[in-house]
């Protein structure tokens, strides 16, 4: 089995999207637990349509309170039981052969700690797009996947902090290695790449594989988005590439540690961002983006 586990802070219209292509896999091989982390107040027939649902392998959990992102994926990690698991977006889509293609590649490569299969970007409107964000990924930071690339070590790990080009949503992880670990409940933005280097600074294998059967979406309402334009994103990425390289120093990953310095991937995405933070007339922001990205002495 493959636990899916879905941790939701939003409207019902996209979660079904998400659900509903859960429940459509050509492999049955799957367990899903929704997370419910929206406030009493913001209820709008979510409990009602699990309950109608009635599907043996579905769970829908509403949290007591809100417990905030970084919790409520801890919260994910903790309730899995399947070797295998994915912390699923609730406005993302799996496509038919999501599960299939995840079981075959862990079958084939039994050393795998982390798997990402192929991914495609969607608007709010589910129609693929193109984005610089992810031209960059694909073109400059990602390695070239010809079928399978595996990955480990320190090559890994200077690939990542160079350009982190993974989707989270979309990554099947080993159960125990991530419980063993888990999110660093400090970090809100960047706590996913915190977790990955330390799975692949413990012997951590990474599999990538090109067939698309995952869906992104990306717009402009998300947590990350709106961190960026404000700042706050890169003021918590600073302070974790510095914890980071010395992580790599300690290790004896000297390429890595250096990667980790530069965090040029960041810094740039920082640039890109100067424009919006500008027009919203942000003056602290624009200050936080421009320190950050040139590298002028502390952050915040």
């Amino acid at each position: 089995m493959l636990d899916i586990m879905l941790p939701h802070y939003g409207e019902l219209k996209l979660l079904k999207i998400a659900v509903e292509s859960i429940m459509a896999q050509t492999d049955e091989r799957w367990q899903l637990t929704v997370f419910d982390d929206n406030p009493a107040d913001r209820q709008t027939g979510i409990a009602e349509y699990f309950a109608a649902l009635g599907h043996p392998r579905v769970q829908y959990r509403r949290n007591p309170q809100n417990l905030g992102i970084t919790r409520n994926f801890q919260q994910c990690v903790d309730q899995a039981s399947a070797p295998f698991m994915v912390i699923m977006g609730c406005d993302d889509v799996l496509l038919p052969r999501y599960v299939e293609r995840v079981h075959a590649l862990v079958e084939a490569h039994p050393e795998a700690t982390l798997v990402q299969p192929g991914v495609e970007v969607v608007g709010a409107d589910g129609v693929s797009v193109r984005t610089l964000a992810d031209a960059t990924k694909r073109r400059v930071y990602a390695p070239k996947i010809n079928g399978t690339l595996t990955m480990t070590g320190e090559e890994l790990a200077v690939s990542l902090l160079r350009g982190n080009w993974l989707y989270f949503p979309s990554l099947a992880w080993r159960t125990k290695q991530i419980q063993a670990i888990g999110f660093d409940p400090q970090l809100k933005v960047i706590q996913d790449l915190k977790l990955i280097l330390e799975l692949v600074r413990q012997g951590g294998t990474l599999v990538a594989d090109e067939q698309v059967v995952f869906q992104y979406r990306r717009h402009g309402g998300s947590l990350s988005a709106s961190s960026a334009v404000t700042g706050n994103r890169f003021s918590e990425a600073r302070a974790f590439f510095l914890a980071a390289a010395a992580r790599m120093d300690e290790h004896g990953w000297p390429r890595a540690a250096r990667a980790a310095r530069w965090h040029l991937s960041s810094r740039i995405h920082a640039l890109t961002m100067l424009p919006a933070a500008a027009k919203q007339r942000s003056a602290g922001s624009v200050r936080v983006l421009t320190r950050y990205a040139f590298g002028q002495g502390p952050i915040g």
